[in-house]
C-alpha cells in the first residue's frame, strides 16, 4: 500500500500554548485526527476551553496549567501525563511569544522573556519528553518556528534569534536522537489570524505590505497548520526528520 497512515488513533500528545490561536488550533485539529491532547498554558480558562471542544470529538483532554518557562512545572506535567495516558507520542513546542521592539530599543528583560518563551521552554519541553520517547524507541516532536528564523524582518531581532534558533535545535535533536526513532520537525509559519497578530492585522498598510510579499496574497488561516502538524505527527512523516517546513503562502521565496 502506498497511501500512507495520516490519522493519529490512540496517540497522546503534549501541546504548549494550547489555550489560544495556533496550539489550540493544532490540539483540536489533532483530537479530529484521533489523539489524546494534553494541554499546557499558563491561564487555565483558556485550557478548559479548548478541553471542551476535544471532549466534544470524543478524547481525553488533560488540563495543565503551567508555567513553561519553569522546569519543574514543566517536568511535573509531562510526568503527569506519562503516568496518565502510560505513554507520550508527540510533543508540539508552540509557546511563543514576542515584543516588537527596534533592536536598539531592546532591554535585559524583554530578551530574557522571549528568550525563556520561546527557545527555553521548547528545549526544556524536548529534553523532559525525550526521555520517555527514548524508552519507547518512538515519537514525534514538532516546534513552531517562523519564517523569522529564516529571514530577516522589520522588527523583532530577539524573536527572530529564538526562532533561528528553534530551526536549528531541531536539526541538532534530529540527528542526536534519530538512532532512538524519534523525528523532530519544525514548521515555520507566515502571518496567521491569531491573538499576537491581531492588532496587526487591523493596520490596513502593513497588510497590504505583507499581502505584496506573498504569492497567494492572504493571510494564513489556522487550519491550514493542521495538515502539516498532522503530516509530522503520524505514520506519514515517519521518515522525515530535522526538516523545518514553511507554511507561508510562499513567502520566502520572495522576502520581506
Amino acid at each position: 500500500m502506498y497511501l500512507p497512515s495520516f490519522h493519529l488513533n490512540g496517540k497522546t500528545a503534549i501541546i504548549t500554548g494550547a489555550g489560544r490561536g495556533i496550539g489550540k488550533a493544532l490540539a483540536i485539529g489533532f483530537a479530529e485526527a484521533g489523539a489524546n491532547i494534553a494541554l499546557l498554558s499558563r491561564t487555565e480558562a483558556d485550557l478548559v476551553d479548548t478541553a471542551k471542544i476535544i471532549e466534544q470529538l470524543g478524547r481525553t483532554a488533560y488540563i495543565l496549567p503551567t508555567d513553561v518557562t519553569d522546569r519543574d512545572q514543566v517536568k511535573a506535567a509531562i510526568n503527569h501525563v506519562a503516568e496518565s495516558a502510560g505513554t507520550i507520542d508527540i510533543l508540539v513546542n508552540n509557546a511563543g511569544m514576542n515584543i516588537r521592539s527596534q533592536a536598539l530599543d531592546v532591554t535585559d528583560e524583554e530578551w530574557q522573556k522571549i528568550m525563556d518563551t520561546n527557545l527555553k521552554s521548547a528545549f526544556m519541553a524536548s529534553q523532559e519528553v525525550g526521555h520517555f520517547m527514548k524508552q519507547q524507541n518512538e515519537g514525534k516532536i514538532i516546534t513552531i518556528a517562523s519564517v523569522g528564523g529564516h529571514i530577516a524582518l522589520r522588527t523583532g531581532v530577539v524573536y527572530a534569534a529564538t526562532k533561528a534558533a528553534l530551526i536549528q535545535m531541531t536539526k541538532v535533536l534530529a540527528f542526536e536522537w534519530g538512532k532512538y526513532n524519534i523525528n523532530v520537525n519544525a514548521i515555520g509559519p507566515w502571518y496567521f489570524k491569531t491573538p499576537l497578530t491581531e492588532t496587526l492585522l487591523q493596520d490596513e498598510a502593513y497588510v497590504n505590505d505583507i499581502l505584496a510579499v506573498t504569492p497567494l496574497r492572504r493571510i494564513g488561516e489556522l487550519e491550514e497548520l493542521v495538515g502539516p502538524a498532522i503530516m509530522f505527527a503520524s505514520e506519514a512523516g515517519k521518515y522525515i526528520t530535522g526538516q523545518t517546513l514553511f507554511v507561508d503562502g510562499g513567502m520566502t521565496i520572495n522576502g520581506f
